[in-house]
């Protein structure tokens, strides 16, 4: 049996230029993976907010009619055609990651954000207002908007938020 040796050659490693091309496609590949990432524990977060909304919102409307009844837990009463909250008022609602209410929160954490209320996790923010809409020769209706934001702990102008809009009497 006759087994060649290995021979060197002059060229066994790799060029500047290859090296280059891979630092180049690393350059590229890298931030897209970790951009990717992002994306998709937002679109998570997005999807799970969507999925609080059917308990959240619901609860939000009967807060709206408890207040017109004279009995919210958490909001001053008003009356048939009052619009709300009032001028320079926020009405915001926190709720747990899972989406039970916790209670009302403070214009001023509201604004600054929070992720803590009466001692337990929120990660939730349902605000609830209300306008007049009017329209010939119909019944004065006010449109109702519940916005849900999420993550409560960013400032106000930073949250992800869902709309949702109703009409009420």
């Amino acid at each position: 049996m006759n087994i060649a040796a290995h021979k060197p050659s002059e060229k066994s490693g790799s060029t500047l230029i290859e090296v280059v091309i891979a630092v180049g496609v690393m350059a590229v590949a890298v931030p897209l993976v970790f951009g990717a990432l992002a994306e998709s524990g937002k679109s998570g977060m997005s999807a799970r907010a969507e999925t609080r909304s059917t308990w959240i919102v619901p609860l939000c409307i009967d807060e709206i009619r408890a207040s017109r009844e004279g009995r919210s837990e958490y909001f001053a009463a008003t009356t048939t055609g009052e619009v709300f909250p009032p001028t320079g008022d926020v009405w915001v609602l926190a709720f747990s990651p899972d989406g039970k209410p916790i209670g009302k929160l403070p214009k001023a954490d509201y604004d600054k954000g929070t992720t803590q209320l009466n001692g337990e996790k929120i990660l939730y923010l349902a605000t609830i207002s209300a306008k007049t809409t009017t329209q010939t020769g119909a019944t004065p209706m006010l449109s109702a908007r519940v916005t849900m934001e999420y993550p409560s702990g960013a400032p106000s102008t930073k949250r992800q938020t869902l709309d949702f809009f109703t009409r009420i009497p």
